[in-house]
């Protein structure tokens, strides 16, 4: 009856992607912690609400050619989130698998670099505009490639899959690999049904931003504080 048993050990093998990426899907070793995960969504919240060059596209999409149009957009963003989130997961765990030290630095900079957009974002504010007899009239496939476009060239979602994602990773941790894509897909599951939520009400959205300022700088200082409170935490967890 031991027919068999020898190969068995095959269907448990880690599957792997080159000598970089390993992920072992019998033994869950490539899930973060629940305070890694409760943080990295709590970070990717703050970045899903924050106005930028995607959520500009989904309103003025929505406004001018209603939510068809506005979730066509989103569709192509999601498809570039999906590609940021692939690249960031290979170049990081290959920059780890190359070089600890490399990946420290890289986390360091990531830091500095949040506190840089923490002061930005409460010396210079939120600006946000939609104009909507300027928009050009897209057919749906038209607004995707759009939202592709727009969104593999946002520089606030490169900065995060880049710099800020690697401080929920140890370097040591011999299951980064999985640990990233995990992270990324957390961070999908968090930003899908927040845009979702900014289509079906884009009105009120646009509306509130435009004439609410004092709003919106109270909205500048919450997301600064978030983005210097994790900064800090990462520079002073690098130090030790």
């Amino acid at each position: 009856m031991q027919i068999g048993a020898r190969g068995s050990n095959k269907d448990h093998a880690p599957f792997s992607i080159g000598p970089v990426m390993t992920f072992d899907f019998t033994t869950f070793d490539f899930i973060p912690s629940l305070g890694t995960i409760l943080g990295f969504s709590l970070a990717s919240f703050a970045l899903a609400i924050t106005p930028g060059p995607d959520m500009l596209l989904f309103l003025s999409r929505t406004v001018t050619g209603g939510r068809a149009a506005g979730f066509a957009a989103m569709l192509g963003a999601i498809a570039g989130m999906v590609v940021h989130m692939t690249l960031a997961a290979f170049g990081l765990s290959a920059l780890l698998a190359a070089s600890a030290t490399a990946f420290f630095i890289l986390k360091v900079v990531g830091g500095l670099y949040l506190l840089w957009l923490a002061y930005g974002a409460i010396r210079h504010g939120s600006s946000f505009s939609i104009d909507r007899e300027g928009v050009p009239q897209q057919s749906l496939r038209a607004t995707i490639l759009t939202g592709v476009g727009i969104n593999l060239t946002n520089p606030k979602v490169i900065v995060f899959f880049v710099t800020f994602l690697p401080q929920f990773i140890d370097a040591g941790d011999p299951h980064a690999s999985g640990k990233l894509m995990f992270l990324g897909v957390v961070f999908l599951v968090i930003g899908v049904p927040t845009n979702i939520l900014v289509v079906l009400i884009a009105e009120r959205v646009t509306g509130f931003m435009q004439s609410s300022p004092r709003a919106m700088r109270y909205f500048d200082y919450g997301m600064a504080s978030i983005m210097a409170a994790f900064a800090l935490k990462l520079v002073l967890t690098q130090g030790r």
